[in-house]
């Protein structure tokens, strides 16, 4: 009965019970030596003082531990977003490089429309077809690269297919834009063709 009091009661009860039972604490031999009541409770409470000292390097050490795991799952975290959003770029890019084509069919047709059916309902809802196919890209990041007549060509925009001569533009500049070049985001999924003055 006394020794299942001393397990509920803990650490502490259990050495006032062992020094109450006999008043006697094992020497660094293993004999029992008896110690006055003043420094039998010194003695408890360096021992006491120690198990807290063990206890908090414990804590500090498995609070290290998670908090060094959680940066490392937080930097995994970010790197795993990183990458899903490259991926994804790359797989809409892939995507929309087989779509502008299309595109370019839709521009060419529009360019050269005959007059006589221009104003036509289903004209009109072919046109409507294109404008919707540029609204879809445009709200996946595409956009076209703009080009204007004069402007200096940019290798990473323009892809140059002739260079002429051009009354009133300078050399290395643009002198008409041929085909379309397209962006998404910052990476160009296909460059303006050009023709460069010399």
């Amino acid at each position: 009965m006394q020794s299942d009091l001393t397990d509920q009661a803990g650490p502490t009860a259990g050495v006032a019970a062992q020094a109450q039972a006999g008043d006697a604490v094992a020497g660094a031999d293993g004999s029992l030596n008896e110690l006055p009541p003043a420094d039998q409770k010194d003695a408890e409470i360096e021992a006491l003082k120690k198990q807290l000292a063990d206890a908090e390097a414990k804590v500090k050490e498995y609070l290290d531990g998670w908090q060094r795991a959680r940066a490392e799952f937080a930097n995994y975290k970010k790197r795993q977003e990183a990458d899903n959003a490259t991926l994804r770029q790359f797989a809409i890019g892939a995507f929309v490089g087989k779509i502008l084509p299309v595109l370019d069919d839709f521009e060419r047709a529009a360019r050269t429309l005959p007059q006589n059916l221009q104003g036509l309902t289903w004209i009109d809802g072919v046109l409507l077809i294109h404008r919707k196919l540029q609204l879809v890209l445009e709200s996946e990041g595409v956009k076209p690269i703009e080009v204007t007549p004069n402007a200096a060509f940019d290798p990473t925009l323009h892809e140059a297919i002739s260079h002429d001569e051009a009354e009133g533009i300078d050399s290395g500049r643009v002198i008409e834009e041929i085909q379309k070049g397209y962006k998404l985001g910052d990476r160009v999924i296909r460059p303006a063709l050009v023709r460069v003055a010399k």
